[in-house]
């Protein structure tokens, strides 16, 4: 490691000031900070002093999301060599199945190997084109800006890619991670600055654009051919007579994730592993998790008690919203995100409620929608300053009648 310090360290002067590569200088600082602590600290009187800096903080986050993103592969081999099994399909078609075929490990979804495989030959492409599009441009913007590489590129470009289906096409998956960091943050000055979560504005504008891609009962199983509908997809155009009896998994199977879906988001498992992680280092908040569960909770039980004779996602019981779609993730991940969400405490508990139940919200009356959590959040983001401002208003006409008293 001290040559490989050395090395970084003879090439300093080449991206430094006057240097032949000075404007490429946030390239060098990213992979240097990336794999040693940063050589320079705050200059000043008085500073916060904390071991936990931007990189920890974003480090943390992609170990949280290690659980999820080994589901991701897993689930997504699984589903795929299940449908060939279902089907009687010998191979897959394209380089895909070359691939395979090369290895030997065959379709077998009784085979750790042959899932993992399988499932990594989808997400592993989708996952290098998000990067290396996305971080393209944090390059093009720090350079312009003449500033380091924000870190906080690592867990978007970690995000992005287990929101999506595994059959999306990538060159979407190039121009929504475009969308979701030119627009949903560099616009807006970067990391820090943005108002909206920059993976689920990405989602949000592959949703709306080309919804053929993202939603649907085709999309979900990396199979030519192969139709299946998620369980929320599938109550929400099922007859009511039928209910819940149109849901074809169990309630312990969409708590493990072996079902259908985008795919790092099918886990509840995965993702409250992920949640002991965030809420244990102090870099997730509780109290947004625990307020968008109660307030989900709350709006299901009314809903699920009122009943409706037209709409079977009234029959839906409310521990079952909480294991479908991407609940679960959006609850420790998206909605948590120390940007987007609000900063007050009272605030907290007032979003992650409100999220909770918007979520609900759209499931439930709008079966168009039956995946409510992107937009929930989303909606959530833009009212965020707007919570903690009452809030703060609040506080201070409190303090102010105390004092006067």
């Amino acid at each position: 490691m001290k040559s490989l310090r050395r090395f970084l360290d003879n090439l300093h002067p080449l991206f430094d000031k006057r240097g032949k590569l000075e404007k490429l200088y946030p390239l060098y600082e990213a992979a240097d900070s990336f794999l040693y602590t940063p050589g320079t600290v705050t200059r000043g009187p008085a500073h916060v002093r904390d071991g936990l800096d931007l990189k920890r903080t974003m480090i943390i986050v992609v170990v949280a999301l290690i659980p999820c993103i080994g589901m991701a592969i897993w689930n997504t081999g699984y589903q795929a060599n299940s449908a060939i099994q279902t089907m009687g399909t010998s191979s897959v078609a394209g380089w895909r199945g070359a691939v395979i075929g090369l290895l030997g490990v065959g379709y077998d979804p009784a085979s750790l190997a042959a899932n993992l495989i399988h499932g990594a030959l989808y997400f592993v492409p989708v996952f290098l084109v998000c990067n290396m599009v996305g971080g393209f441009w944090e390059l093009l913007f720090a350079t312009l800006r003449k500033h380091e590489i924000n870190e906080g590129f690592l867990v978007t470009g970690m995000l992005f890619p287990l929101v999506l289906p595994p059959t999306i096409p990538l060159w979407q998956v190039a121009l929504g991670i475009s969308f979701g960091v030119v627009l949903g943050k560099e616009v807006f000055g970067g990391t820090g600055r943005n108002f909206l979560n920059p993976a689920l504005t990405a989602r949000a504008f592959l949703y709306f654009a080309y919804p053929a891609q993202i939603t649907g009962d085709s999309v979900w199983t990396a199979v030519d051919g192969f139709s299946g509908a998620t369980p929320l997809g599938a109550l929400a155009v099922a007859d009511v007579e039928r209910g819940m009896q149109a849901i074809d998994v169990t309630w312990s199977q969409a708590f493990l994730g072996t079902i259908q879906g985008s795919m790092g988001e099918t886990s509840a498992v995965a993702c409250l592993l992920g949640a002991l992680v965030l809420v244990g280092t102090g870099i997730g908040s509780w109290r947004i998790m625990v307020s968008m569960l109660l307030g989900a909770l709350g709006l299901a039980s009314l809903l699920y008690s009122i009943g409706s004779p037209t709409n079977a996602l009234f029959q839906m019981p409310p521990h079952w919203h909480l294991v479908t779609g991407g609940f679960a993730f959006g609850l420790v991940f998206m909605a948590t995100d120390p940007v987007s969400a609000t900063m007050t405490t009272a605030g907290k508990w007032f979003y992650g409620a409100l999220i909770g139940a918007l979520t609900i919200l759209i499931r439930v009356i709008n079966p168009a929608f039956p995946e409510g959590v992107m937009l929930a959040i989303l909606f959530g983001n833009v009212l965020a300053p707007l919570i903690d401002y009452f809030v703060i208003q609040t506080n201070i006409k409190r303090r102010l009648a105390r004092n006067a008293a």
